[in-house]
């Protein structure tokens, strides 16, 4: 199952949310870590989208650069 930008984010803000209300400092310490990994994988996510976009484009240009071909 592919991940999406947005559950990322989601993940990453209830993260920040359970730090802002930690009492105990390696609580709120272990939630800004996961908050900053889950930022990064919703980044590393954003960047697989667009670079799956452009690659379609490209192929469907160079589709029809051969279908003009023929």
């Amino acid at each position: 199952m592919a991940q999406t930008y947005e559950f990322y984010c989601e993940r990453a803000d209830e993260a920040a949310s359970l730090a802002k209300k930690a009492t105990l400092d390696n609580v709120r310490d272990r939630e800004l870590r996961s908050e900053r990994t889950w930022r990064g994988l919703a980044e590393h996510a954003r960047k697989t989208a667009e670079e799956r976009v452009k690659a379609d484009h490209a192929r469907a240009e160079k589709r029809a650069a051969e279908a003009s071909l023929s």
